[in-house]
């Protein structure tokens, strides 16, 4: 080969190498990664439910969907406040094929807060009870979804849906399949203020125990922050630990009664830590409890609390305690009810978590900004329930409303108007305690099958109440055995804007072409035209070369 047909061969390699790579360049620059979460998947007693698929890789599609649209290998993108509830109900209800579902969450919805908190606790309860048969997948709604959506409604608006022979828009989660979460765990943190004894007081001094669920439940676990339910509850606990424990450090405002607190798991299923807590203790602790204060979703009330009981409110210590609660609620302007409901003994199922202490023959009552008790696994720290829609005052309210209340009752102050927690006093409540606690809570998932036994919030909890009390441990239990949860919580979805088939096939065809010119042109000019024609001569066959 000569000199410059060597050179020659080198620059149309290069050119044809270059072309191919510019070509794929091309085709993948469309390519995107969005951090998503999944729906929860559960067994409840046996029942599968919620999201049973976790991969995903179908083609987009958007709404409005064209008439006997068929989704069966499609992946529904829709923002949540323009997705039916009654397209996804239909879709459940005749078992409907869908590819996948993907929500979109609003990021800052506090203008119309109203109407997405009423989607969300409808979308969760129709979600989280029923079993889905496909992937489902939240993330939260930004400008490229915007020009995503825009996209796939354009392509849908030609009369031809993305597919693999119009192109578009493919949406890829690679997962592996689900897998049980091995022996899932709760763990109770508890802490203790011990009274002061008299000199030769040989009597167990009474106990009053204030007590708060801290874990979550929702259609996402990996979005379950709970920020009222119950993080207000655990903020305000551990408020009231800080201040009492200003009060009992100094044994001359020490009081006679030792106070219990208890940071509880378990609190969607059924309060199972609560109950497993309780039959951890000695007899004759509980026996010594006057009574329990449960603390549940008190941070976006602003004037009407309400004490559920089990016993009647005629009940003398019952009263007692209303009584006390309703002085200082007045002083403070606000309003508490008190709400009675029985006690079921043959249902195992309790509505409200001093109901499990009642179950102990132990008094004790619910604070609470609802009126009456949700379902089971709602109201559990969903998806709604962020930052957002809690309100540091409500907190700061309740804090004020027990701490003085459980002040006027230890240091017998019944009818005397004493701020023993004023404000500008060296016991006074600290707002920026309450807030920052507020604000953790609202940035950490807390479904508990998914928290370790070593979890770092559940250590921060510890280390927190070690703070302000004494003898802290964490107790380590097993949860209910008919619940079954599943892992993959969060995933990445891949987000890719592929060609159609008739454009790969005219890529194809023009590089081929390309290609063919290109030998055959290399050939010539090193070996010459005869050589080239007997490249495609047909050979002789083995009769003619015996001849």
């Amino acid at each position: 080969m000569s000199p410059s047909g060597e050179v020659l061969a080198s620059v149309s390699s290069a050119l044809a190498v270059a072309l191919v790579l510019l070509a794929c360049v091309e085709l993948g620059d469309a390519a995107a990664a969005v951090g998503v979460y999944r729906l929860i998947q559960y067994d409840l007693a046996g029942a599968p439910l919620g999201s049973r698929a976790a991969a995903l890789n179908h083609h987009a599609a958007a709404l409005p969907l064209p008439a006997g649209a068929d989704l069966s290998r499609s992946a529904l993108v829709a923002p949540l406040l323009d997705l039916p509830l009654s397209f996804l109900r239909e879709y459940l209800a005749d078992k409907k094929h869908l590819g996948g579902l993907l929500i979109l969450l609003p990021t800052n919805h506090t203008d119309d807060k109203g109407q997405v908190k009423g989607v969300l606790t409808e979308l969760e309860r129709l979600l989280v009870h029923e079993q889905v048969p496909y992937p489902v997948y939240f993330a939260f709604h930004d400008d490229s979804f915007d020009n995503l959506l825009a996209d796939i409604r354009k392509i849908a608006a030609s009369g031809q849906p993305a597919s693999a022979t119009t192109g578009g828009y493919k949406l890829v989660v690679p997962s592996a399949e689900p897998r049980k979460v091995s022996s899932p765990t709760i763990s109770n943190i508890q802490g203790w203020l011990p009274g002061l004894k008299g000199e030769g007081d040989t009597e167990q001094l009474p106990t009053i125990a204030i007590v708060a669920n801290y874990d979550t439940f929702g259609a996402a676990p990996a979005l379950s922050v709970g920020s009222d339910s119950n993080g207000s509850g655990v903020v305000a606990l551990l408020e009231i630990a800080r201040l009492f424990s200003r009060l009992y450090s100094n044994p001359k405002t020490r009081g006679k009664y030792n106070i219990l607190f208890g940071l509880t798991s378990g609190g969607p299923y059924n309060y199972n830590g609560t109950s497993k807590w309780l039959r951890s203790f000695d007899q004759r602790v509980r026996e010594s409890i006057d009574y329990a204060i449960c603390l549940n979703s008190v941070g976006s009330w602003s004037n009407d609390l309400w004490m559920h009981v089990s016993k009647p409110p005629e009940n003398p210590y019952i009263k007692q305690i209303f009584e006390e609660f309703s002085d200082v609620s007045k002083e403070i302007g606000v309003s508490v009810s008190i709400k009675h409901k029985k006690i079921n003994v043959s249902n195992p199922r309790v509505a409200w978590e001093h109901e499990q202490f009642s179950r102990f023959r132990v008094t004790a009552l619910t604070l609470s900004e609802m009126s009456s008790p949700p379902e089971f696994l709602e109201s559990t720290g969903g998806l709604h329930d962020t930052r957002e829609s809690t309100d540091v005052e409500s907190v700061i309210r309740t804090v004020r409303l027990v701490s003085e209340s459980l002040a006027r009752h230890i240091y017998g102050l019944k009818g005397r108007n004493i701020d023993v927690f004023a404000e500008n006093s060296s016991l006074a409540l600290n707002h920026h305690y309450i807030r920052s606690w507020l604000d953790l809570l609202s940035r950490t998932p807390r479904v508990a099958p998914f928290m370790q036994k070593n979890d770092p919030f559940i250590e921060a909890l510890r280390k927190e109440l070690s703070q302000h009390t004494a003898d802290v441990h964490v107790q380590n239990d097993a949860l209910d055995g008919m619940f079954t949860f599943y892992d993959a919580t969060k995933a990445t979805l891949n987000v890719y804007q592929v060609a159609s088939v008739t454009f790969d096939l005219l890529f194809l065809l023009v590089l081929g072409s390309y290609l063919i010119v290109l030998f055959c042109f290399l050939v010539i000019t090193t070996r010459g035209v005869d050589d080239l024609i007997n490249i495609f001569r047909r050979p002789p066959s083995r009769k003619l070369k015996g001849a």
